[in-house]
């Protein structure tokens, strides 16, 4: 697929064709403009393929006042490019913000079951759309992270009281965000699963800060020789988590793997659903959905989708029941080709 332009209808788009004819680059394309990255490789030479020397990805996005902005990326390797209405950007960040975009894929199932990590990305990307601030401090926090883990690994205890004053502020404003939006994604949840699946009623979220209920100034100083032992810092909001629970167990321990999947579409779309309330409609990309959902839960998830005002994207093999206000596409050996 050298070269592929489109024109996609505002609200629904569904693309067709065999499984490995491409479909899901095109989905990716618009995933690595909003991010920077892809969702399916960490390695920039598998987007450029075997002859290439780069990818340049281009979208115009309309508002609904009619506001039209050209967005682009140009990746080489580690070296990026990225423009907006022919200004350069100095941060990938500033495009996510222009093309807020929500995917759910087949390994979308880990917000639920996989390690931590999968849960403090997903609420930092909604953190990072409804508080202006929360890029800036995220940064400072990260960038004063590193300098104390790198104390730490050198014993340097003489510069850690410095390093915790200016971290802990940082890693309390940190919370105090996250915490928030949290709230905010725990009862926009509850909502939709009692449409999605009203059988996985009862689900709790805890939210779990990453150093418990002392202040973080005070667990820093407590858990210094620890981590001078350790060579990093062990506790703090770089470890936050968002337990998920039923019943009183962990949902990855209880739930099967469709009902995980249930809930992780439930999670996804809730944010999707709080950005749009904020008048920052998100691009929804739903990777593969006939496959993961019986008709049933297919109509329900495409439903609170499109119910959220922005454009949304669908792949498949086989093409689903859909409305009739949408366009088509067909993938065939990397062409695509509009339907009629």
């Amino acid at each position: 697929m050298a070269s592929v332009s489109l024109e996609p209808h505002p609200g629904l788009n569904f693309i067709g064709g065999e499984n490995g004819a491409g479909k899901t680059s095109i989905l990716e394309s618009l995933f690595v403009l909003s991010r920077g990255r892809s969702f399916r490789t960490s390695t920039t030479g598998d987007l450029v393929g075997p002859t290439a020397a780069h990818f340049r990805v281009v979208a115009e996005s309309v508002s609904d006042e009619g506001r039209r902005d050209r967005l682009g990326l140009e990746r080489s390797g580690k070296r990026w490019r990225a423009r907006k209405n022919s200004i350069d950007l100095s941060k990938i960040s500033e495009l996510t913000r222009s093309l807020p975009l929500v995917l759910m894929e087949p390994n979308s199932h880990q917000l639920v079951s996989g390690a931590p990590e999968f849960r403090r990305k997903f609420l930092d990307w909604g953190v990072f759309h409804v508080e202006r601030g929360f890029i800036d401090t995220w940064a400072r926090y990260s960038r004063a992270l590193k300098q104390r883990n790198a104390a730490l690994r050198q014993g340097k205890r003489e510069v850690l009281d410095s390093l915790d004053v200016m971290l802990a502020p940082l890693g309390t404003r940190l919370d105090e965000l996250r915490e928030k939006h949290s709230k905010a994604i725990r009862e926009e949840t509850g909502r939709l699963l009692e449409r999605l699946s009203p059988k996985l009623g009862g689900i709790e979220m805890e939210y779990r800060n990453g150093w418990g209920d002392e202040p973080f100034i005070e667990v820093l100083s407590a858990n210094r020789d620890r981590d001078l032992e350790r060579g990093a810092t062990q506790t703090g909001p770089h470890r936050m988590d968002l337990v998920i629970k039923k019943d009183n167990a962990t949902a990855r321990s209880i739930l099967s793997r469709g009902e995980q999947k249930l809930l992780s579409a439930a999670l996804l779309l809730a944010q999707a659903s709080l950005l749009s309330e904020l008048g920052e409609k998100p691009i929804v990309l739903l990777d593969d959905l006939a496959s993961e959902f019986d008709q049933i839960h297919f109509d329900t998830v495409l439903k609170a989708a499109m119910v959220c005002g922005g454009q949304v994207w669908i792949t498949g093999t086989d093409t689903p029941h859909l409305p009739n206000d949408k366009v088509m596409f067909h993938v065939k050996h990397g062409n695509v080709q509009k339907m009629v």
